[in-house]
């Protein structure tokens, strides 16, 4: 009996041990990822594309500044024309029609045109957005004044996710630690967040939203998504992201004398490395 007893200690013991240096690999490989999607000082283009949904909408921006410079152009050089062609000196006797039927239907039917040229792209961008597909891992998301909650629906994990130094004021010494061990500098501080959503690469993450109190909204730009948090409702968002790191969001609907301080951390890992999280999470963050 004794030496079963012994046995089953010893079993105990190094699964323990096992699950305790599989949490810490985890956190390790966590705390080294590096950082893709953030907002850089001064910056005027879009964040790294980490998912298809991104890449859609920044050659869709960029397909549409096109078209747009091309008729300020055109606009802007027929003005100029006109003022110089007609202007009092260049043109002292004006014209006296009042009609021209070929210049009104072509002023009417190029712009048609051009919207539908347009539609024919956005619109199956849209509809990829709004079209969930079945999630492989999906999410309940919740915001609050002000910050989020995350249920792994799927597992059983629920976790409260907090700005770094939320209502310690600025930057001191204590957030620096706070930050450092989480495994960020203080170039994050206002950006990263004391617990992390962690999806894996390939994974369809699908995510129901929905706010708490008043209105949120749910946003990633490196993954191309953005979602209201209404009360009473539930409304839903997909992401399948490619690339490995960590990547920063932010509440983007005015929601209240903080709103400015309930920022989004994303953290995207191997699949090993994932399932190795999900492990201690499960210890951790039991729903």
């Amino acid at each position: 009996m004794r030496l079963n007893n012994l046995v089953s200690k010893l079993g105990l013991a190094a699964t323990s041990a096992t699950a305790f240096a599989g949490a810490a690999s985890a956190q390790q490989a966590l705390n080294d990822l590096e950082i893709v999607g953030r907002p850089v000082q001064g910056g005027t283009g879009f964040q790294p594309a980490a998912t298809e949904l991104a890449r859609d909408l920044q050659w869709l921006d960029g397909m549409i500044l096109v078209i747009i410079t091309a008729i300020t152009l055109f606009v802007v050089g027929l003005l100029a024309w006109v003022i110089l062609r007609y202007n009092r000196r260049a043109n002292k006797e004006p014209a006296t029609f009042t009609h021209n039927s070929p210049l009104e239907v072509a002023w009417t039917v190029i712009p048609i045109v051009i919207l539908v040229f347009i539609g024919s792209f956005s619109l199956p961008t849209l509809f990829k957005q709004q079209e969930i597909p079945e999630g492989d891992i999906n999410i309940l998301v919740t915001g609050y004044q002000w910050f989020w909650s995350y249920e792994y629906t799927d597992e059983d994990i629920f976790f409260e996710s907090y700005m770094i130094g939320y209502g310690e004021g600025n930057l001191n010494d204590g957030i620096r630690e706070q930050l450092v061990e989480a495994g960020y500098s203080e170039d994050e501080f206002l950006l990263a967040t004391d617990t992390a959503v962690v999806v894996p690469t390939g994974a369809t993450v699908v995510m129901t939203v929905t706010g708490a109190d008043v209105i949120h909204s749910w946003t990633v730009p490196a993954f191309g998504v953005k979602q209201d948090a209404v009360p009473g409702r539930f409304a839903q968002l997909w992401f399948e992201a490619e690339e490995e790191g960590v990547y920063f969001g932010q509440c983007s609907e005015l929601c209240g004398k903080d709103h400015a301080y309930m920022p989004i951390t994303v953290k995207v890992v191997s699949p090993e490395v994932y399932e190795e999280w999900l492990a201690s999470a499960k210890e951790e963050f039991p729903a």
